[in-house]
């Protein structure tokens, strides 16, 4: 019986993948530089080294990879700020019926503490969840399931009574190496054959979710 869900948060919870994408667009403007949404697609769930790599092939070995993340970073705090953290469709309807029905419910993220408590006092989120975990807590970040095995430690549950709501493959493949049932809402990138069949559904939005554990628990 599942009894709490895992709630991953940029891309699922906010809407932060075409936040960014903008971000990009605006910093790299700057320097007369385009990034096209199919070049952006191919970072999306890549290792730092990847992106770093990616941005070198693209713009030449001079350009300061460290310098626009720090640059996109902030154009989206500002952002978040200024006008509010965009919520995914569906979000907090489903998080009112999780704690109408007394699931445990925890943010696993790769962000860093500051932001993700930022973020969740931002929007007002926080009400809503028992215990967050993010990224400067683990030793190894997803694809690596200890997020998501540490979330179930701190709910004091075991794997199989959680549920995972990621929109990522590095995600999806943590929670599959976790033991841990995982849906998929995707954002910008629909997950690769490989990375889909390791999922139990992949869904629309997250009003969906309910139906499921709906029918999962009776």
């Amino acid at each position: 019986m599942i009894t709490a869900v895992i709630f991953d948060m940029d891309g699922l919870m906010i809407d932060s993948e075409r936040v960014t994408f903008e971000g990009y667009k605006h910093v790299l403007a700057k320097h007369n530089l385009t990034l096209s949404l199919e070049a952006y697609k191919t970072l999306l769930g890549k290792p730092v080294k990847a992106v770093y790599e990616l941005f070198h092939k693209d713009y030449g070995d001079d350009f300061d990879v460290e310098e626009t993340i720090k640059a996109v970073h902030q154009y989206m705090a500002d952002l978040f700020e200024n006008e509010g953290v965009p919520l995914k469709e569906g979000l907090i309807e489903l998080l009112k019926y999780l704690k109408e029905n007394d699931y445990k419910t925890i943010v696993a993220t790769s962000s860093q503490r500051h932001r993700v408590d930022h973020i969740l006092e931002l929007s007002g989120l926080q009400k809503y969840f028992d215990d967050s975990i993010c990224g400067d807590e683990v030793t190894k970040g997803k694809p690596d399931p200890e997020v998501f095995l540490k979330s179930c430690q701190k709910l004091g549950i075991t794997p199989d009574e959680a549920l995972v709501l990621e929109d990522s493959e590095s995600g999806i493949n943590a929670a599959y190496s976790a033991g841990i049932k995982v849906i998929c809402i995707p954002d910008l990138k629909y997950p690769d054959h490989k990375f889909a069949i390791m999922t139990n559904k992949i869904m629309d939005n997250l009003s969906n979710v309910r139906d499921y554990l709906a029918n999962e628990n009776h």
